[in-house]
């Protein structure tokens, strides 16, 4: 099986999973004690037993052999259980992949949400993981029955081993080299049936299009041209499977016939009646059935296995870190900014405006950032960039003097935490809740930090600390204000609000916002109400001309984009009158 890491990525989970692929071997070796010993136990039962007179030995041989089914009927069934531990993992692998990749795809510059890994994840790993089982039953099932038929035959007599063995082996060679260009007529199988599938969903939702254009001759042309590639491969694909019948005659039938023919031979030899007929039941009931299964196994799930983890492997990068290593973060000495971001750029897809263009920012240690503008001007995607969660299209974002580019995840958490506006809260207690990113927080400093976020009142009315979440029970302020809480505990230098309050009434939004002020650090504040920004030290407004920043007072003078939020339609001497009476008048308008 070849493909862009096929063989490899099959051996590195087998090999990933050596306990249980040993276990599974461990079972087939008992499994295969039938076929180890069909031959040898019919051919005493025939010569010493049922050809001899002694009836009785016969079927006390023969005993024996039921026996041997029933403890391989056993082993089947660890068979099965070993399977599992092997095959699940893996399907697991591969779902992560499949979702790593298309975050990846959705959250890269200029990325986007797209179904296809959706069907990928649901269809393309389901048919790996089928398929990889049934390889490895059929695989692991040919090498034991085979192999212990083969020794049986050994054990009967070296000659009738030889005269199995050399066509088997013939069988195998024909079917190994037809393989490639089965795999080959598969993929092109499968290549063709998605074109088809392209083209004739084309055709159908653009009717109207193709209708008023006149082109219907040229569309019928090309999705007929389609329907015959697709049949042609169809056909192809059909042929080959001469190819393996060829394989199954020449290495499960032709034995049958050289052991007949040979039969008077191998008697005038010295080989007892007995023995010619164990090995019949060697070659039927082991070595075919063996082989067939191996056949039509490889023949048919074998190259759909291939195919299709092939396309999982080009269309899906594995979730390896970018090379980062997991070093202790060291303390910022005091000329170090806590954000540092050098010619931004970014823009959603190709042909886009820039959102940022060579944008450039450096925030001290203990700043307060309020980030205003219009909806969908760029507030929460400068929020991504400054988090790691977007990779910018040019730039470099510094976070403590380190690269969130090559930082580890969890270092990176360790720098900043992100609060985005639908807040996260999970099933399980209160305490476990606001203690998730500092686990080591007692209750005297969850309990002054609820009181200092004013979610005291919250937290009693839940019960307490000990109390079960509900998420499901709790309105968006709320979980709004358990996140805030959840953040303030976190050990990260860096706190990112991303419109984290909007569902929090102004008073309590205040109270909050003014808490992370006072935290030690650095607050940057995705502002959705204008008194944030009148709150911060600082603020960057997405203007018309691009993101420009300032104090509120400097920004009034500056730019009429904040202006217009702030809504000083009076001009710019009415700031003197102090921001008190600003945040008043409009402290309900958003950014």
């Amino acid at each position: 099986m070849n493909g862009p890491g096929v063989g490899r990525t099959t051996w590195q989970a087998l090999r990933a999973r050596r306990r249980h692929v040993g276990r599974l071997a461990a079972w087939s070796a008992v499994e295969s004690l039938p076929a180890l010993l069909a031959g040898l136990l019919v051919a005493r039962a025939v010569d010493q037993g049922f050809l001899a007179g002694r009836f009785a030995t016969g079927l006390a041989w023969l005993g024996g052999l039921a026996v041997a089914v029933v403890l391989g009927a056993v082993a089947t069934g660890r068979v099965y259980r070993s399977l599992g531990s092997v095959v699940e993992p893996f399907r697991d692998e591969l779902a992560r992949m499949v979702v790593h990749g298309a975050l990846h795809d959705a959250t890269r510059a200029g990325g986007r949400p797209d179904s296809a890994p959706v069907a990928r994840l649901t269809h393309h790993v389901e048919i790996v993981r089928d398929t990889f089982g049934g390889l490895v039953m059929v695989v692991r099932g040919f090498l034991f029955t085979a192999g212990a038929a083969l020794l049986g035959l050994l054990a009967l007599d070296p000659t009738v081993a030889a005269l199995v063995a050399a066509p088997l082996l013939a069988g195998l060679v024909v079917f190994a080299a037809a393989l490639p260009a089965m795999l080959a007529h598969q993929r092109t199988q499968v290549r063709v049936g998605e074109a088809l599938g392209r083209s004739a969903a084309t055709a159908l939702t653009g009717h109207r299009d193709v209708l008023a254009c006149g082109a219907e001759e040229r569309t019928l042309t090309e999705v007929d041209r389609r329907v015959s590639n697709h049949a042609g491969a169809e056909r192809t694909l059909a042929r080959m499977s001469a190819l393996r019948s060829l394989s199954l005659g020449v290495g499960g039938w032709l034995p049958v016939v050289v052991l007949l023919l040979a039969a008077p031979w191998l008697v005038r030899r010295g080989l007892s009646t007995g023995a010619v007929l164990g090995a019949l039941v060697y070659v039927t009931t082991s070595l075919q059935p063996a082989l067939h299964a191996l056949v039509q196994g490889l023949g048919g799930g074998g190259l759909r296995y291939a195919v299709t983890l092939e396309r999982i492997l080009r269309t899906c990068r594995p979730p390896s870190p970018r090379k980062r290593t997991a070093t202790p973060i060291p303390e910022p000495v005091d000329d170090t900014p806590a954000v540092r971001l050098s010619g931004l750029t970014f823009r959603y897809g190709p042909g886009a405006r820039p959102i940022l263009d060579d944008f450039s920012m450096t925030l001290r240690e203990g700043e307060h950032l309020a980030v205003v503008g219009p909806s969908g001007a760029g507030k929460s995607t400068l929020a991504g960039l400054v988090a790691g969660l977007v990779e910018p299209e040019h730039g470099t974002v510094h976070l403590a003097g380190r690269s969130v580019a090559a930082v580890g995840p969890a270092d990176l958490a360790a720098l900043r935490v992100l609060v985005p506006q639908e807040a996260y809260v999970f099933t399980g207690s209160l305490a476990d809740n606001l203690r998730y990113l500092c686990p080591d927080a007692d209750d005297t400093a969850v309990e002054t930090t609820l009181a200092r976020l004013g979610a005291d009142a919250l937290a009693q009315r839940l019960g307490g600390l000990a109390a079960t979440v509900d998420p499901g029970t709790l309105s968006a302020g709320e979980r709004q204000l358990i996140a805030a809480v959840r953040a303030y505990l976190a050990p990260a230098p860096l706190v990112i609000l991303d419109e984290a309050t909007c569902h929090l009434d102004p008073t309590l939004e205040a109270t909050v916002e003014s808490a992370f002020a006072r935290r030690p650090g650095t607050l940057i504040v995705i502002a959705h109400r204008i008194s944030s920004a009148v709150r911060a030290r600082r603020v960057l407004v997405f203007d018309e001309d691009g993101p420009l920043d300032g104090s509120h007072q400097e920004l009034l003078a500056r730019s009429p984009g904040y202006r217009e939020l702030v809504g000083h339609w009076d001009g710019v001497a009415a700031a003197a009158s102090g921001a008190d009476r600003a945040v008043s008048g409009v402290t309900a308008l958003r950014g």
